[in-house]
């Protein structure tokens, strides 16, 4: 998908350049990791800050990696792929991912090139650039069979309906996601399982823990209830939708939009609005308490730039679903 790429710096570090890196990003033991025992830490606070924060924390409890995290979402129109069965779902956005920012808003991926089952790596490099490592393409089963192996067919069904691609079949996706931004997680790490890990359990837990988040982020109910719907004929503004979604969350998510720039437009020929004009996507920021997976969070306003769009009176477009494409 096009809309994948972050517009934030790429911060290149050991762990993400190395070929073929090990699976610990911070070396940790596969002992001892009794997260009950754990205090309760905010993530970007000062004490997984400190620069021995790997020694002085369970890094497997807290997440001290990429403690700034990001619930994204997608609001696509079709899949390009109707005739194979892959629709979009009715009324809801869909699951973009969950990604660890670090705190100052920069970030790194592809992590772990062990755990690397993207088929189409984007960008095909570590650090985005042509000096970087390359991430080999993963050619293996695809990660749709991890989660029957599991015996996860509730949630590989749940992921078919809720998580959808455009272009490629869902299964791509999910391994981007993991692959680029679930192994840059020091919570999801493998030595933190222990000695009984099960082969994908990582996986999993990620796309679960994933899900966890995004269904308490009802961005397609939060913007009907401020009647602001899909509409080919009806044009927004942009404050419409940092209204009702900062209501609903309790802080300002980052809005992007696709589509011309509204100076590229005839109604904005002439204008300085230099933004996108169609409706795509948006972000939901937050630190989290302790290990994600038990989903204490607190929400934040976007970092940086909170949006991508025209701000011009009338200039967006939250377009309907094409017709056929949704389930």
């Amino acid at each position: 998908m096009n809309l994948m790429m972050k517009h934030y710096q790429l911060i290149p570090i050991a762990a993400a350049v190395a070929p073929l890196a090990s699976a610990s990003l911070y070396g940790q033991s596969n002992l001892n990791h009794s997260c009950v025992l754990s205090p309760k830490l905010l993530s970007c606070s000062p004490p997984t800050l400190h620069s021995n924060a790997s020694r002085l924390l369970d890094t497997c409890c807290v997440e001290t990696y990429g403690g700034l995290l990001l619930s994204t979402q997608f609001w696509s129109t079709y899949t390009g792929l109707e005739a194979q069965g892959q629709k979009l779902p009715k009324d809801t956005w869909t699951i973009h991912g969950m990604w660890p920012d670090f705190c100052n808003g920069s970030y790194t991926q592809y992590c772990d090139l062990n755990r690397q089952y993207d088929p189409v790596p984007s960008p095909n490099t570590t650090n985005g650039l042509r000096n970087g490592t390359v991430v080999p393409a993963y050619k293996g089963a695809n990660v749709g069979t991890f989660l029957e192996k599991l015996g996860k067919f509730d949630l590989l069904a749940y992921m078919n309906k809720f998580w959808i691609n455009q272009g490629a079949p869902n299964t791509d996706f999910w391994a981007h996601e993991f692959s680029k931004h679930g192994t840059c997680m020091s919570t999801f790490d493998t030595p933190c399982y222990g000695p009984s890990y099960v082969e994908h359990e990582d996986v999993v837990d990620f796309f679960e823990t994933t899900i966890l988040y995004d269904q308490r982020l009802p961005t397609w109910g939060w913007l009907s209830a401020a009647n602001v719907r899909p509409s080919n004929s009806t044009n927004y503004t942009l404050s419409e939708f940092q209204s009702a979604l900062s209501k609903g969350y309790g802080a300002l998510p980052y809005i992007g939009c696709s589509g011309p720039r509204y100076n590229n437009t005839v109604a904005g020929a002439g204008s300085r609005d230099t933004g996108f004009t169609v409706i795509s996507e948006v972000w939901y920021y937050y630190n989290v308490f302790g290990h994600p997976r038990e989903g204490n969070w607190i929400h934040l306003n976007a970092t940086g730039s909170n949006s991508s769009c025209a701000t011009t009176r009338g200039a967006l477009r939250y377009l309907e679903r094409t017709p056929g494409s949704l389930q």
